[in-house]
């Protein structure tokens, strides 16, 4: 038994047509061709809708679409089923949600994470070589979660999705949870993140892949389980930083053993990465899964990166517009001038106010009601 693992694959304008016409030579190249038809099951995250009427929803960042008769590349990458559970899914609506799902069941090919709440949160089961495979996959809340009256994707809930798991692995040998969250571009996982994935694993789960970072991250052994904190993109040509330019594919054999197998975008496609490139990729992957094994090494980190990120943050939330002159005067003063704004702007008191109100569960919790009913 094999089962390969891919992360996102997404058709975009610069590859629509070789979607269309299903050519998986172009878009994946001999090597990695030849790898996915050695695998008995195939799973890669949709993370667009597939439909060729646009309805895009009100949301923050971009609302990707793909024709519908794109499906025709996934089928030729032999996919057998994707993870729906993402931040993108209902990115058109719910109309686009139900061409997507009517356009995979033409095709034959399974999905799992979205749809209508009960569904959304049901797991998947595939029996290969006698051998019986549980398949979970939910998102962090973004703007495609499902709810008790919207279809959407299957929504991460410590009081449910624990139990989710527990029940699945009641019903199969291997348990594998497919978790759509974690910070963009950060190749480790956060405190929070790494409790999450360790009680999924306490809770029955034996693979834990994370994915939406966009990025290769770490690995971690816990409880007898895996835990990989991101695996980067499969195929999704969106953008030329640094951290889109590798991935890995995660393969699981009959044994329960996880290996990888590392990616290189290639122009609008992706490529096997080989010699040193591939090399790079796994020896940093092993480095940073050294690096979380040390006391308070997660913590440390995180803090470097929430020092980073606050002033974007801040920012956003100050209601003030970065203008072509604003951006040229605070280069100039080498974002002194926009240090300055921030800290007239957030005193001590404000920045006290801020953390109890997004750190408070009750404040929380009404601040993000009234946000959606004032939409």
């Amino acid at each position: 038994m094999r089962i390969l693992i891919g992360a996102d694959v997404v058709p975009t304008a610069s590859n629509f047509d070789l979607f269309r016409a299903g050519d998986a030579m172009s878009l994946v190249g001999e090597e990695l061709l030849e790898i996915s038809k050695k695998a008995d099951y195939r799973i890669f995250n949709l993370e667009v809708s597939l439909c060729d009427i646009a309805t895009p929803i009100e949301k923050c960042g971009p609302a990707l679409i793909a024709p519908a008769d794109t499906v025709a590349g996934y089928k030729a990458l032999g996919a057998n089923m994707l993870t729906l559970a993402n931040n993108h899914i209902l990115d058109q609506g719910q109309s686009g949600l139900q061409t997507t799902l009517k356009t995979l069941d033409e095709v034959g090919i399974a999905y799992v994470g979205a749809g209508e709440l009960e569904m959304a949160k049901c797991a998947k089961f595939v029996e290969l070589d006698d051998k019986k495979i549980g398949i979970y996959a939910c998102a962090e809340h973004e703007f495609s979660i499902a709810s008790e009256n919207t279809p959407g994707a299957n929504p991460f809930d410590p009081l449910e999705s624990l139990d989710h798991i527990a029940e699945m692995k009641k019903e199969c040998d291997y348990a594998i949870v497919l978790y759509h969250g974690g910070k963009e571009h950060y190749r480790y996982p956060s405190p929070y993140l790494q409790r999450v994935c360790r009680k999924m694993v306490e809770k029955g789960a034996d693979l834990v892949v994370c994915q939406h970072s966009h990025c290769v991250g770490c690995e971690e052994k816990y409880n007898g389980g895996t835990i990989v904190y991101g695996q980067g993109n499969f195929l999704f040509d969106y953008s030329d930083s640094e951290f889109w330019q590798t991935g890995m594919l995660v393969s699981l054999n009959c044994d329960g053993e996880v290996s990888y197998i590392p990616l290189k975008k290639h122009g609008n496609s992706v490529r096997l990465a080989e010699g040193n490139e591939a090399a790079e990729i796994m020896n940093c992957f092993a480095k940073r899964s050294e690096e979380i094994k040390q006391d308070e090494f997660i913590e440390k980190k995180y803090e470097e990166f929430a020092n980073s990120m606050i002033k974007q943050y801040l920012f956003s939330f100050s209601g003030l517009k970065r203008s072509f002159v604003y951006k040229v005067f605070d280069k100039l003063s080498r974002h002194r001038m926009t240090n300055f704004i921030l800290e007239n702007k957030y005193t001590k008191a404000k920045k006290l106010a801020l953390q109890n109100f997004i750190e408070c569960e009750a404040h929380r919790e009404l601040f993000l009601q009234g946000l959606k009913l004032k939409k």
